[in-house]
């Protein structure tokens, strides 16, 4: 009982403290359960003021919204992924087309080159086309052969009715003049002609003309007309098991990824038997076959 006693045992003094300490515990919380210091007063609001910082809020949303989208940077559209494609715009079928016309090693130098092979819309191809960065000595080039080509479009219907005697007709010795009896064919398409039969050391198959940058098949046909193959070129080939990369890149009809997929394929069999077995090699352009083995061959 002493120790009981001991521990409720106070005077007045603590007896009323512990009592008015008790009695404040109580008014609260009784406050609290009766909601006694909720207020049922709207407060007033300044309708206009909050319209308004509702329209800043708005205004800085759309500002980051436009900040976020990817920005546009002058590009090559010869370089177009799919990524970058959907990126732009274009559908997808616009980018197959451009990635197909791109695999067949050619390159797209202008803008209305590149509507050509992709059919973009006139509004999309407007929109991008500002964004489109070609290599200096192509902006050079596209200027010389469009003062030239009014030259040419000029000299096309000026041609004389004179009989002109040709040296040639065979298209591997036609010189520049030979060429230019064609219609549609003066200087600067006839140096082209030339300058691309001595990278294929010689035309092999008639529609080899037909890759020569810029000539409308047209005008390639009526070459075709007078000159033909008489004699076929004797091409230089390289060993395909003991070529350096730089040396089978200088082949007409490989690019870069092509080049590649035949050093690892090669290092994969560690030498080929055939040259044939390059067709083995996964998504060898089968079309161009006869074309690039024209310069290989497997010893």
């Amino acid at each position: 009982m002493k120790i009981y006693k001991s521990h409720f045992w106070y005077n007045n003094s603590q007896r009323n403290g512990i009592f008015f300490l008790v009695l404040l515990i109580v008014v609260f919380q009784s406050a609290i359960v009766f909601d006694v210091f909720s207020s049922d007063k709207t407060v007033a609001i300044n309708q206009s003021k909050i319209r308004a910082f509702q329209n800043q809020i708005d205004s800085l949303k759309i500002i980051e919204i436009e900040n976020r989208k990817p920005k546009i940077y002058p590009f090559n559209p010869n370089y177009i992924t799919d990524y970058k494609g959907e990126q732009l715009g274009m559908s997808l079928d616009e980018i197959d087309r451009l990635l197909a016309f791109r695999k067949t090693n050619k390159f797209i130098n202008s803008k209305k080159e590149f509507q050509k092979v992709t059919k973009v819309s006139d509004s999309l191809l407007a929109k991008i086309s500002p964004y489109f960065k070609f290599p200096d000595w192509v902006v050079k080039r596209n200027q010389s052969n469009n003062s030239s080509s009014k030259q040419e479009s000029k000299s096309y219907f000026k041609k004389s009715n004179k009989e002109i005697v040709l040296t040639t007709t065979d298209i591997n010795k036609a010189t520049a003049k030979d060429l230019q009896t064609i219609n549609g064919i003066g200087p600067a398409f006839s140096e082209r002609i030339i300058k691309y039969r001595s990278k294929l050391q010689g035309f092999s198959f008639n529609n080899q003309l037909y890759e020569v940058w810029g000539l409308e098949k047209e005008i390639a046909d009526k070459v075709l007309l007078t000159f033909k193959i008489d004699q076929k070129p004797v091409i230089k080939k390289i060993n395909i098991n003991t070529v350096t990369f730089k040396e089978l890149l200088k082949n007409p009809y490989i690019d870069y990824d092509l080049c590649i997929k035949i050093f690892n394929y090669r290092d994969e069999v560690a030498e080929l038997q055939n040259i044939s077995e390059l067709k083995n090699i996964k998504d060898f352009p089968i079309d161009k076959y006869a074309r690039i083995v024209l310069y290989l061959l497997a010893e």
